[in-house]
């Protein structure tokens, strides 16, 4: 991988990571229309780790706060019916969805589940899904014709049975166009959550499951010396400040925007990208490393 490339694919995956748009299947058309080859699940976890840095720092606050409270439940009773102590605990309930589901299918989603026809009926299909959780989640704040506006939930209104849905609406992003963002905030929509609400505690539950997958394929990575490290690291970097600066954007967009936009990118690109495979434009594997 050259310093470019880097550069071109760190950027991706920062501007991507929190959008609804799918950041694996955008580093994979990437490299497909670019000629590179594809980047690998290893150097998209790696990377990950420098858009999780950003959330990290964003969410500072909330998340020292989560950590002070769960700390103190473990051995103090009465913390545990602290809002702060539960979160920590349904963010640990809600990762484990994605942890068990990653390590069970992992040469899958290294392997078949990289094809572009999967990619590209993905971006379609999800982009239905939130496009609806959207409209629902719009008829409840403003009402209707015949209906008052409903309230919808906050973070405190979490509890395990709906953790555990976010786990698995996370999970499916496993599979590249899905959307780890998409899938998560399209879930807690459809349960009632409000869009801010939902994006909030759809990044927090990121941060295990995304740093965990990151060191086990840089400790991988370490082994078999299969990552360019120099290029890599740099790509991680640009991924950390692009990243951070698309939370702080997204995070003011959704409390008062519609995801109508990306809903519309999503199925357009997906469009784009089936009429290319199967006019034989572009191969379903372009893109993939040689064997």
């Amino acid at each position: 991988m050259s310093w470019f490339e880097s550069l071109i694919l760190g950027l991706v995956q920062g501007l991507t990571e929190f959008l609804p748009v799918s950041s694996s299947a955008h580093l994979r058309l990437t490299a497909a229309f670019s000629g590179w080859e594809d980047p690998g699940a290893a150097f998209t976890a790696i990377t990950q780790i420098g858009t999780e840095a950003a959330v990290l720092i964003y969410f500072r606050k909330d998340i020292g706060r989560i950590l002070a409270a769960w700390t103190r439940s473990l051995h103090d009773r009465e913390w545990r019916k602290d809002h702060d102590a539960q979160m920590g605990w349904l963010v640990i309930v809600g990762s484990i969805p994605i942890g068990v589901l990653g390590l069970t299918l992992k040469d899958q989603i290294e392997g078949p589940f990289r094809d572009l026809r999967i990619t590209a009926t993905m971006l379609v299909v999800v982009g239905v899904v939130i496009g609806v959780a959207d409209r629902l989640a719009a008829r409840d704040e403003t009402g209707g014709r015949h209906r008052a506006p409903r309230a919808r939930k906050e973070l405190k209104d979490l509890g395990v049975k709906d953790g555990l849905i976010f786990g698995f609406c996370q999970a499916a992003a496993l599979i590249p166009g899905v959307s780890r963002s998409g899938a998560t905030i399209s879930g807690g929509l459809f349960m009632g959550y409000k869009r801010e609400a939902a994006a909030r505690y759809s990044f927090l539950l990121a941060i295990p499951a995304v740093l965990a997958s990151g060191l086990f394929e840089l400790k991988d990575a370490m082994e078999t010396g299969h990552v360019s490290w120099g290029p890599t690291v740099f790509a991680t970097v640009i991924a950390f400040g692009s990243g951070y600066a698309v939370i702080a954007w997204f995070m003011k967009f959704i409390s008062t925007k519609s995801f109508m936009p990306f809903v519309y990118y999503r199925v357009a690109l997906g469009i784009v990208l089936i009429i290319l495979v199967m006019s034989g434009v572009l191969s379903p594997h372009a893109g993939e490393p040689a064997h």
